[in-house]
């Protein structure tokens, strides 16, 4: 047999599309049902703790539930994402189970990417071995659990040199005038929430702060807040509720296939952060610079950042929700027309 015809038996196909579009697609969906769905838990524990319920015993307790599930549910990130990589190349029991230790090292090493490319590699090399011994039980695991660790090793250098240059980018334009600020920071952070690094940790990493902190919000909401929309008619309710208030790295896989559906969030998101720095003066916090509407953790940032007022209020309606609804499927509308962008296209899995 062949070699080629040997990885075919074992169900290894060097793919672009397995691997860029099937598997970083599952990858997403490993990020919602993990750090995603905890930092929703998180933030309505918090506004439960803060609120009137906190001071009735059920209240309290389900404040208290809730952030428990929430650090329950972001400290296997990691895992999940290994687990959701290897399921989407269709791994055997054995390799699907390490490659959840697998992920986790790849994510405390270099983050969500450097998870993805450690499960990948893990993967298919424990496929290639997979019930080719009478110790099966032995060499599957460790095989997938050496390359992955080895490659975890090897690729988060890369991946934090990546995301350190990265953030000086976003940190130089944070200090020029708040025009440049609000299209340059907006745009960068934004597309670093659709991309399968973290915006919000590179916005922490930094101490992004400030009316950037507040730019960098436009961008995530114009990012998730427009994919949903934009998207409506091929995803509906759901689709508009994970991409809202879960996040547009959904939709990574389409791009891969079709870049061009990235050009209508991407141009709002250049508009309406210098609204939100210019005509506004929107800031943020850190922590929520990065988060756009997830969990609503971005527009919360904003109301604890930004001085109590109707202009303040005024600003984050128009610019985490009305502006991204209304302008991106505007935008999007010609390149529909010049199929550029299809029907389908948007169409998220599972």
């Amino acid at each position: 047999m062949t070699g080629k015809g040997f990885l075919r038996k074992k169900g290894v196909e060097l793919s672009v599309k397995i691997y860029l579009v099937d598997a970083m697609s599952a990858m997403a969906l490993g990020l919602f049902a993990s750090l995603l769905i905890g930092t929703i838990f998180a933030t309505l524990g918090e506004k439960i703790g803060v609120s009137a319920l906190a001071d009735h015993r059920l209240g309290a307790a389900a404040a208290v539930f809730l952030t428990e599930t929430a650090d329950f549910a972001k400290s296997v990130t990691g895992a999940a994402l290994g687990l959701a990589v290897a399921h989407a190349l269709k791994a055997p029991p054995l390799v699907l189970f390490s490659a959840a230790a697998v992920g986790h090292a790849g994510y405390a090493l270099g983050g969500p990417v450097g998870s993805f490319v450690a499960a990948i590699v893990a993967a298919e090399c424990g496929k290639i071995v997979s019930k080719e011994t009478k110790v099966d039980i032995i060499v599957t695991p460790a095989v997938t659990l050496l390359t992955g660790a080895a490659v975890a090793q090897f690729a988060g250098p890369g991946v934090s040199a990546v995301m350190t240059g990265l953030g000086a980018l976003i940190m130089t334009a944070a200090e020029l005038e708040p025009l440049w600020v609000g299209v340059i920071v907006s745009v960068l952070v934004g597309m670093a929430l659709t991309l399968p690094i973290s915006s919000a940790a590179l916005c922490l990493m930094f101490s992004l702060g400030g009316v950037a902190a507040g730019a960098a919000t436009a961008g995530c909401c114009a990012q998730m807040i427009g994919f949903a929309v934009m998207s409506f008619r091929e995803n509906r309710w759901g689709g508009l509720i994970a991409q809202g208030l879960g996040t547009s790295m959904l939709q990574m896989g389409n791009i891969i296939k079709n870049p061009l559906i990235w050009i209508p969030p991407t141009v709002v998101s250049a508009v309406t952060g210098p609204v939100a720095t210019v005509i506004f003066q929107l800031e943020n916090i850190p922590a929520g610079a990065g988060m756009g509407t997830c969990g609503l953790v971005g527009p919360f940032g904003v109301m604890a950042a930004t001085p109590n007022s109707p202009r303040m209020w005024l600003g984050l309606v128009l610019v985490c929700f009305v502006l991204p609804a209304v302008l991106t499927p505007l935008v999007a509308a010609p390149l529909r027309r010049l199929g550029w962008i299809r029907d389908g296209d948007l169409k998220l899995p599972g």
